[in-house]
């Protein structure tokens, strides 16, 4: 209770500050003569303080430490090693481990890879094996999603651990996560994902304590702890629930595109010159009603297949009044030529109205008919069946290149529960250079995008408020590259230019931001127990590219289907010795930096600067190359070598 006072004093008094800061900036600091860069400036400094907001509401409610519940006897358990190109004696290794779990259960191995080895190494061992079937060929895969959701339709366990290739379990690990099954409204355990191959140092920033800890902690207390693809038990019957329904929903989005293109069909056929005839008039209006009354029944609870046959009836009744009362048109102008042509040809006038009569039935306009079998084939079109997929159910989502998220917040959203158990029960390998660490932090950031531009958590039905800001602060951090893209232009412009974003660097500014910053780092020491957040804190600038590029090509692929790919990430050391052209923005960034640093100096000393001017932004860049410093070593970072060597 004392600590949680003194988080929720630290948050109290930060955001305040924070709040003062923001307000003095938008209002009285702004250098409007140079608002192309004082604008930007204060637009990234606002997005920084929503940051804090974020991380201050989510440690608002610390979680305590984790209440071990024995789990009952006589539970079906399935443990998923997924698995795709990764070395077979890593996987059977931690198929082995899985064997160890002391809680019964059944462990398969989920071969993406379709290895014959594979397929042969879990047969000698004992454990099963899953791999995709022909039903999958020439459809979308979904990546490690589709692997669980093909999976989950060929075992039965009423749980199932989900473990990558490289999480060796304890033998402890389902012991301690399925007593909490107890309650019934819980779908999700998450447990933390530690790496046994990094070292104190953590040069690639793999080991995330503050996110596993205080962040998933404080997700936790607000039912927000989601699903992290790896080390988590999940409840097979939420999982079903969630496929069924998220089935039904696309079915039900489908019908409703189709209702709203039947819509625009018979706008464009009234819009036309037919429409001027009665009987088309009243057909039109009678299908067009008939929509309206498809649309109100479906949401009045209805299902698809009745309301969209009651329509399918209403379409062919009308279309067959349609046909009968052309038809008896057309034998109505039948006759008259029939007596036309009773008359002789020496008839000229009678010629001419014959020809008039035969270009009338020409040129007679039937759509329609057209429109309304039009209509009809939207309709009998609805895939049902889902034959572009090769399962109808998709329990986990597949809507990004990562399935964790996105499956989580709609397990939320239909009311089930989740659950963080903070104690490490499973070690893994982290990511041995920083070309593997580059795509994985790539692949994070690209899925998490996808799910913030596809299923925003802000409009949500079904979320809390607190699980929409929640999910949304995950989204809302990869965000941070045009952030810094400002923090890295602003003192380069000054300390060539003279052209400063504030109206003046005084005591003034130094009152207001100086506090605010200090209440910032202190915020996050006693968030996270002493524990050290500065190679987050590093990171996060550092991989400015990552960010921007995540946030561009998520963009491309929701709006413009462009595809992102799937890439596993590596498992062992990529050979090659182009480790520096991962990093050339940064250091593009850098150097520009310094030389502008050099400028700055220089122009002091010739008279052109202003004293705390120049030393305020040398200071930002050195700051800032500090943060960007942990490249140098990670792109010299060889893994972790063993004793001896």
């Amino acid at each position: 209770m004392s600590r949680n006072l003194l988080v929720r004093m630290c948050v109290v008094v930060t955001l305040a500050l924070g709040l003062n800061y923001i307000l003095w900036r938008w209002f009285f600091s702004l250098n409007w003569h140079a608002w192309w860069i004082a604008v930007p400036l204060v637009c990234a400094e606002t997005y920084n303080f929503i940051d804090v907001f974020f991380f201050g509401f989510t440690v608002w409610r610390a979680d305590g430490k984790p209440v071990i519940h024995v789990p009952a006897d006589g539970l079906t358990v399935d443990v998923f090693i997924t698995t795709f190109n990764e070395p077979i004696d890593l996987v059977i290794a931690t198929a082995m481990a899985a064997q160890k779990i002391r809680y019964p259960h059944k462990t398969w191995i989920l071969d993406d890879g379709a290895r014959d080895e594979m397929r042969h190494a879990a047969e000698s061992i004992g454990v099963g094996y899953v791999k995709r079937g022909p039903n999958w060929e020439n459809r979308p895969l979904h990546a490690k999603a589709g692997n669980l959701n093909n999976a989950l339709m060929s075992t039965s366990g009423e749980f199932m651990l989900i473990l990558d290739a490289d999480q060796v379990p304890y033998p402890e690990i389902l012991d301690h996560t399925l007593g909490y099954f107890e309650d019934p409204k819980i779908a999700l355990v998450q447990t933390p994902q530690w790496f046994g191959n990094v070292s104190t140092y953590d040069p690639l920033g793999s080991q995330a304590p503050l996110f596993y800890g205080p962040i998933q902690q404080g997700k936790n207390a607000w039912n927000a702890a989601f699903f992290c693809g790896s080390n988590a038990v999940l409840r097979r019957e939420a999982l079903m629930q969630l496929g069924i329904s998220q089935y039904v929903k696309e079915i039900e989005i489908a019908v409703r595109q189709a209702l709203r293109s039947a819509d625009r069909i018979l706008a464009r056929t009234q819009r036309s010159s037919i429409s001027d005839i009665p009987e088309v008039q009243y057909s039109l209006k009678n299908v067009g009603q008939a929509i309206a009354e498809t649309r109100l029944a479906i949401g009045s609870g209805a299902t698809i297949a009745d309301a969209t046959y009651a329509l399918q009836r209403r379409i062919t009744e009308v279309s067959k009044r349609l046909v009968k009362s052309h038809l008896q048109v057309m034998a109505d102008d039948l006759e008259i030529i029939g007596q036309i042509h009773s008359q002789t040809d020496e008839d000229w006038d009678v010629i001419l109205d014959v020809e008039k009569t035969t270009d009338l039935l020409s040129s007679r306009d039937l759509t329609p008919l057209g429109a309304l079998e039009a209509v009809s084939q939207l309709l009998r079109s609805l895939d049902v069946d889902r034959s572009d997929e090769a399962q109808p159910l998709m329990p986990l989502a597949t809507v990004s290149v990562t399935e964790d998220m996105a499956t989580s917040m709609r397990l939320h959203a239909m009311g089930w529960k989740s659950l963080y158990h903070h104690e490490t029960l499973a070690i893994g390998l982290a990511p041995d250079d920083l070309s593997s660490m580059l795509k994985q932090r790539l692949r994070w950031a690209q899925g998490t995008m996808q799910v913030m531009l596809r299923e925003n958590p802000l409009v949500q039905k079904g979320l809390s408020i607190a699980q929409k800001l929640l999910y949304f602060a995950t989204m809302w951090s990869y965000l941070s590259g045009f952030a810094a893209i400002v923090y890295f232009v602003a003192p380069v412009v000054y300390l060539c230019f003279g052209i400063l974003p504030v109206k003046s660097i005084s005591a003034t500014y130094f009152y207001h931001f100086i506090p605010f910053m200090i209440a910032n780092q202190l915020l996050f020491f006693v968030v996270s127990k002493g524990i050290s957040t500065w190679r987050g804190q590093q990171y996060s600038l550092a991989l400015f590219p990552i960010w921007l590029k995540a946030v561009t090509s998520a963009v491309a692929n929701v709006y413009f289907d462009r595809p992102l790919g799937f890439v596993v990430t590596p498992k062992t050391r990529q050979a090659g010795n182009r480790q520096w052209r991962l990093i050339k923005y940064q250091i593009v960034v850098s150097v520009i930096l310094l030389i502008a640093a050099v400028i700055g100096i220089t122009r002091l000393a010739q008279g052109l600067g202003e004293p705390i001017g120049t030393g305020v932004n040398v200071a930002w860049v050195l700051w800032d190359l500090a943060l960007m410093g942990i490249l140098l070593r990670a792109v010299r970072f060889r893994g972790v070598q063993p004793e001896g060597k």
